[in-house]
């Protein structure tokens, strides 16, 4: 039985060294906010290395400790160099994808690939390499940022579907494969959220009320929103807590179509 102590330190983080892929805006941001501010020590990591150390000073400036890189995990050497300079983090989040919007008969196999790359090939890279340090040192949490698109798709989201539902069952495999060296490995399932990811979206006024309307709460949300589950995933909170997607979505999944019937 654990202590009253123990209890309320759940959510600490004080002494984990931390990975935030994509830190420099949007969900990735929030969360290596969130960490640094439970007392992980946070290298934001993003491919604009401007943006990484923008949100690196802010941790420091509130008290928090953080260092900043550029990556592309899209390149597993920069990977490489990324956690051989840091060492074996405590925890990793991943957060980088990209979308192309169209119908599939008209996705060409140059913006195919360009998605796979990224979010397949690039999640594939950052886990594999942090999960392999990970299982050495004996443990680690990987978080990976899938989507509700893992589980429901709408017309012009089949490629990104498909790569967050392959990032969910990479998950997965890798909690199978590396419980037995206590490293856990969960995804968190997003719904909309306002990111740059979204920003064509957000720009037409019809399709950001249809999708705020398909929530239980009739609204997007905020990037600060996931910081919580992400920072849950994390923490010892979710000690016996892998191989699962935890789905922050406002309800999106469990309201069942766009009508409301007049009871």
């Amino acid at each position: 039985m654990a202590s009253y102590e123990q209890y309320r330190n759940l959510f600490d983080l004080t002494g984990k060294r931390v990975v935030v892929i994509g830190a420099g805006s949007g969900i990735g941001e929030a969360g290596a906010m969130a960490l640094a501010a439970h007392g992980a020590e946070v290298l934001c990591a993003d491919l604009s290395a401007d943006s990484a150390e923008s949100v690196s000073a802010q941790i420091v400036d509130g008290g928090g400790a953080s260092s900043s890189a550029s990556v592309d995990v899209g390149d597993s050497d920069s990977l490489k160099t990324l956690f051989s300079d840091f060492g074996t983090p405590d925890v990793l989040i991943t957060t980088p994808a990209i979308n192309v919007r169209k119908r599939l008969l008209e996705v060409s196999e140059e913006e195919f690939q360009r998605v796979m790359s990224l979010n397949i090939l690039g999640t594939f890279h950052a886990v594999t390499i942090a999960g392999r340090m990970m299982a050495e040192n004996g443990g680690g949490s990987i978080v990976a940022i899938s989507s509700i698109r893992s589980q429901v798709v709408e017309p012009g989201q089949g490629v990104y579907a498909a790569t967050k539902a392959g990032v969910l069952q990479m998950i997965r495999t890798l909690a199978a494969e590396l419980g037995p060296q206590n490293v856990r490995a969960n995804a968190l399932a997003p719904g909309v959220v306002e990111t740059p990811l979204t920003d064509q979206i957000k720009e037409n006024q019809g399709w950001y009320d249809a999708y705020a309307n398909k929530s239980a709460l009739g609204r997007w949300a905020q990037p600060s929103e996931m910081a919580g589950p992400i920072v849950y995933l994390a923490s010892d909170a979710s000690s016996f807590v892998t191989g699962s997607l935890l789905v922050a979505d406002g309800g999106w999944l469990a309201v069942d179509g766009r009508f409301n019937p007049p009871l």
